[in-house]
């Protein structure tokens, strides 16, 4: 099974979605179970303090990418619904113009000392940047089997902040290597045991010492082209749809209000695959908003254009600190049978699939904005969660949810007043 293409995935059951995934995985048995028994209490009472139970999120598959050539299956855990939809019908789009293109840059974190009270802040910061080698050998010091794997300081800054409300400061930036880590845990490691050798050298007091969670040296880009005629539906001709979507990208690149929206929409694509295989999404959230207000002014993380043919082309560029190794993608089964199912080797190889998922996750939103609307798809299958809280069961679901969505009106009074009416018998449930 070489092909991640795959028509109708929704209509099978969700043991034949499993047996086909497992073919596609080569899952083992206990790797399939995981997918059902997930993380048992014991396992998470080691995770987390006072534990009392488990909260479980919906697992699904986004179909149909190709990435860099290499067709992959997606995970994504997350609770609203169209979402997975949403990328996999895009990623159908962009498959008809050669998938995606996708990289990240080296995995090389911030950490940052805070220094205050210095007496004279430039001549600090001259004198650290004058011992900047033997600061990166106590800074390699802290993590060994980094410096093993070929990771470790990599470079150092020292930045003046002369205009805070606690005073004068300086701020030592490590760039550290985390290799295959998101590297949370090594960098305040090392950013610690740098703390007495700052002192040292600049005099002052050493605050805080923690990594930044604004990865701008940890870059994921991705890109894609979609033909014309491919995105033409119904009344809408292809050049009319690629016109919507970049006036609908145009809105987000100026107006804050807007791009937060949009943004928002990019996440949901990168925050299900990051909580899928165990990564520390509240980072990458972070990172990424504030990666788009870099220039002082909150705008698009992504950018579309009408190619010269009346086509689309897209591409996106965000902080992306993931690991493949350490913390809960190793602790938490899902997340290992998810990064099995990813396919990804490295932290770098995650990243460019995570900022592929985003691009893909932004062009079925605007496209949907710019055309029919948002609600018309995303009301027919929010439809069915509705009909579950007014407390449809089994088959009752779908038939309160289709009636609902005939109806034009997805709401809880609905849904009951529709559920009642099939169980006394008044209406019919087909």
């Amino acid at each position: 099974m070489s092909s991640s293409k795959k028509s109708g995935f929704y209509r099978l059951t969700r043991q034949e979605r499993i047996d086909w995934i497992a073919r596609w995985a080569e899952l083992t048995g206990q790797e399939i179970a995981a997918l059902d028994a997930g993380l048992a209490l014991e396992q998470g009472e080691q995770m987390i303090e006072n534990v009392i139970g488990r909260h479980v999120l919906p697992l699904g598959i986004a179909v149909n990418f190709l990435l860099n050539g290499r067709d992959i299956l997606v995970p994504m855990a997350i609770e609203e619904p169209s979402v997975v939809a949403g990328a996999s019908f895009a990623a159908k789009l962009a498959r008809a113009g050669g998938g995606f293109s996708a990289a990240a840059s080296a995995p090389e974190m911030i950490g940052q000392v805070q220094l205050l009270d210095v007496a004279d802040l430039e001549a600090a910061q001259a004198a650290l940047l004058a011992a900047r080698e033997r600061l990166l050998a106590c800074a390699d010091e802290a993590d060994p089997v980094i410096k093993r794997l070929g990771g470790g300081a990599r470079d150092l800054e020292v930045r003046v902040l002369p205009d805070t409300p606690a005073g004068p400061m300086l701020v030592v930036h490590l760039i550290y290597d985390c290799r295959d880590a998101m590297g949370a845990n090594a960098v305040n490691t090392a950013c610690e045991k740098l703390a007495p050798l700052v002192e040292e050298i600049a005099g002052g007091r050493v605050g805080l010492r923690i990594l930044s969670n604004l990865a701008d040296r940890r870059l994921a880009c991705a890109g894609c082209t979609i033909p014309a005629p491919v995105l033409a539906f119904g009344d809408f001709s292809g050049q009319q749809v690629a016109r919507g979507i970049v006036e609908a990208w145009a809105f987000a690149a100026a107006d804050p209000y807007r791009a937060a929206t949009h943004n928002k929409g990019i996440m949901n694509g990168i925050d299900a695959v990051a909580l899928a295989t165990g990564q520390d999404w509240r980072a990458i959230e972070a990172g990424a908003h504030a990666y788009a207000a870099r220039s002082s002014r909150y705008t698009s993380l992504s950018n579309w254009e009408q190619t010269a043919d009346g086509g689309l082309a897209g591409r996106i560029e965000l902080p992306l600190a993931v690991g493949v190794v350490g913390g809960a993608t190793r602790s938490h089964p899902t997340a290992r049978v998810a990064l099995k199912l990813l396919g990804v080797q490295s932290a770098q190889d995650l990243a460019a699939a995570m900022a592929a998922v985003g691009l893909a996750q932004n062009l079925a939103a605007i496209r949907a904005l710019a055309t029919e609307g948002i609600q018309k798809g995303h009301m027919t299958l929010h439809a069915r969660q509705v009909a579950m809280a007014a407390g449809a069961e089994g088959d009752e679901i779908e038939q309160v949810a289709r009636r609902m969505a005939a109806d034009g009106a997805v709401r809880p009074n609905q849904a009951a007043e529709i559920l009642q009416a099939m169980r006394a018998g008044i209406v019919d449930g087909e």
